[in-house]
């Protein structure tokens, strides 16, 4: 996936995050958070692959569509959780949504977004030629864009999590989360706090935000990963660099073999039945890769393909 949007709108901030919980929680499942013991070593994991949708995604679509700007109809692109968080989210409030998608999307990606009440329309070969079909559509029409990730109200409602996962579990001293665009990282480095280390962890084949940080500013970089059909962003977002850039934010990098065993583990362990994107943060964890003495990692989606063969 490849976004060059460049959003010229305010930077999030933690009382951004504080309004979006509160204008979000009568939507939203409080996800557990679960306290956990590897190998001799507490942890804590937040399940927010338990979340409506089966993925963490609802969220920064819920605060966008509450935010304002929203009038009726909003569009957006997507090749999978996100749209179906933006037609969920439409659907609870009423707002009628679009989403466009590759022509290469899968059958059942199309289906579960037009039983959430969504338009779907198929638009280019990638996410790329969606996404400027979408924002084409969107100016055409005057209505609200929800970028999947280039969104400070987006990035502010996926800052609620680390906001619920301070509230209940105060001791939590680092909070490690996967990369792909960037905006759950910096949601969660707003919400957690100044006092708290967030942790963005990229596989070594998807990693945008290390190629930002090296950069000084978003660039393009290789996308090829296990992990890659959620965290498949070429481009880090410019409001997430923006954020990170300016937080205590630490990075890790993992290998496809690292996540694909963190993934076994979550089922092994918890019967978890995590995507490959979900088991990133848990991966660095295992590596020793996660910095604190009561780290939580962010089990973020479970909308793998169960069916499919590794």
């Amino acid at each position: 996936m490849t976004s060059s949007i460049t959003v010229p709108r305010p930077v999030p901030t933690a009382l951004d995050v504080r309004r979006a919980a509160e204008r979000t929680a009568p939507y939203l499942r409080r996800t557990p958070l679960l306290r956990a013991s590897l190998h001799g070593r507490p942890l804590l994991l937040k399940l927010e692959h338990l979340q409506a949708t089966g993925a963490f995604k609802l969220r920064g679509a819920l605060n966008a569509l509450l935010a304002g700007g929203a009038a009726g109809r909003v569009v957006t692109a997507s090749g999978g959780n996100h749209g179906l968080g933006v037609a969920t989210a439409a659907r609870m409030l009423g707002v009628a949504a679009t989403v466009y998608v590759p022509e290469t999307v899968p059958g059942v990606k199309e289906r579960r977004l037009r039983d959430a009440g969504a338009e779907v329309v198929r638009a280019g070969r990638d996410y790329a030629a969606a996404a400027s079909a979408a924002l084409a559509r969107a100016a055409d029409e005057g209505v609200r864009y929800v970028h999947a990730f280039d969104d400070p109200d987006v990035v502010a409602g996926q800052g609620t999590i680390g906001y619920e996962i301070v509230a209940d579990a105060p001791e939590c001293d680092a909070v490690a989360v996967a990369v792909g665009g960037g905006g759950l990282l910096a949601g969660v480095s707003l919400g957690i706090g100044e006092e708290r280390t967030a942790v963005g962890v990229e596989p070594h084949g998807c990693a945008s935000l290390h190629a930002a940080l090296a950069a000084g500013g978003p660039v393009d970089a290789p996308v090829d990963s296990v992990a890659a059909s959620a965290l498949g962003a070429s481009r880090v977002g410019e409001v997430p660099f923006a954020v990170v850039r300016g937080r205590r934010v630490a990075t890790a990098l993992v290998s496809d073999e690292e996540i694909l065993a963190a993934r076994d583990l979550l089922w092994e362990e918890f019967r978890i039945a995590a995507e490959p994107a979900a088991a990133v943060p848990l991966a660095a964890w295992l590596a020793g890769r996660v910095p604190g003495e009561l780290p939580c990692v962010v089990v973020c989606g479970a909308n793998a393909d169960w069916r499919a063969v590794d």
